[in-house]
C-alpha cells in the first residue's frame, strides 16, 4: 500500500523615438510489506502503521497548504520612453518602478512593454499579443510619437479609445498616462492633441496621470543629449512622482 502522493507536473514552457519536488518516502524494495518479521524492511507491523500514518500525513499537509501569494503584473505599455532608449536595462521605467513599489512594502512584477518608436498604431495592433501576461494593472503609455510626427489626433484618440475597451475586457485596471503635443504643429493641433486624454479618461472612467514627462521635460539636466528621452536622473523623477499613483492603484486592486 502507497499514498498516492505525487505533486503536480509543472506546466511546460512557452532608434531614438519617442519544480515542486514529490516526497520520496521510504519506501522497502519489492516483497517488504506489513508481514516481515522485526528488522527486516520497516519493521514490524506497528512500525510499518506509523510509517504509514505519518505519510499520509505528509499528503494531507501537502493536500491543504495554500499557494504562493499572488504577485500582481502591471504591464508597462509604451513606446521608448517605457523601454528606456539610451539607458542600461536596469535604469529604464519599469524596473526602477518595481523598484520603488518594492521599497513601499508592495511586491509587483512590471513587465517593460515599451517599443521604441511605437505609435498609438502600433500600440493596438500589438496589444492582444501583450495581454497575454494576464496583467492585474495596464499603464498605458502612448501618444509621443504621434504628437512629434503630426499625426492626426482623432486617429490618436480612435487608436487609445480602443486599446482602453480592449483592456477593460480582461478586467484588469488601466493607468492612462497623459502626453502634451509640442507647439510646432500650431495652437489648433495642440489643443485638439492635448484634450484627448483627459476626454478618453473621463468617457472610460479610467484614472489619467495628465504628463508623463511633468518635472523632466524642457529640463537638460534631465535628458539625455536629444532633449527627447530621460537620462537616469530624468527617471528618477518620473518614478518618484508616478510610484504613489501607481501604488494606490495595485492596494486597490489586491
Amino acid at each position: 500500500m502507497r499514498p498516492n502522493c505525487q505533486a503536480p507536473h509543472p506546466p511546460a514552457d512557452a532608434g531614438p523615438s519617442l519544480s515542486p519536488l514529490a516526497p520520496t518516502l521510504p519506501f522497502p524494495a519489492s516483497g517488504g510489506g506489513l508481514g516481515r518479521g522485526r528488522g527486516e524492511g520497516w519493521g514490524d507491523g506497528r512500525s510499518a502503521a506509523r510509517r504509514i500514518l505519518g505519510a499520509t500525513g505528509l499528503c494531507l499537509t501537502l493536500a491543504i497548504t495554500p499557494a504562493a501569494a499572488h504577485v500582481p503584473v502591471i504591464l508597462d505599455f509604451g513606446d521608448s520612453l517605457t523601454a528606456g532608449y539610451g539607458l542600461a536595462p536596469e535604469q529604464a521605467f519599469p524596473p526602477r518602478l518595481q523598484a520603488a513599489l518594492q521599497r513601499r512594502g508592495i511586491e509587483t512584477r512590471v513587465v517593460n512593454a515599451g517599443v521604441s518608436g511605437d505609435t498609438t498604431a502600433g500600440g493596438l495592433a500589438r496589444l492582444d499579443w501583450a495581454l497575454a501576461d494576464k496583467p492585474d494593472l495596464v499603464i498605458l503609455a502612448l501618444g509621443a510619437n504621434d504628437a512629434l510626427r503630426g499625426i492626426d489626433p482623432a486617429a490618436v484618440r480612435n487608436n487609445l479609445d480602443k486599446m482602453l475597451r480592449r483592456i477593460k475586457t480582461t478586467g484588469a485596471k488601466v493607468l492612462l498616462v497623459g502626453m502634451l503635443a509640442p507647439p510646432n504643429w500650431g495652437e489648433e493641433y495642440k489643443t485638439e492633441f492635448d484634450r484627448i486624454f483627459p476626454d478618453l479618461a473621463r468617457t472610460n472612467g479610467v484614472p489619467l496621470y495628465p504628463f508623463f514627462l511633468e518635472g523632466v521635460a524642457m529640463k537638460p539636466e534631465l535628458n539625455q543629449p536629444d532633449g527627447l528621452h530621460p537620462n537616469e536622473r530624468g527617471v528618477a523623477v518620473l518614478v518618484d512622482r508616478i510610484a504613489p499613483v501607481v501604488a494606490r492603484l495595485v492596494e486597490g486592486a489586491s
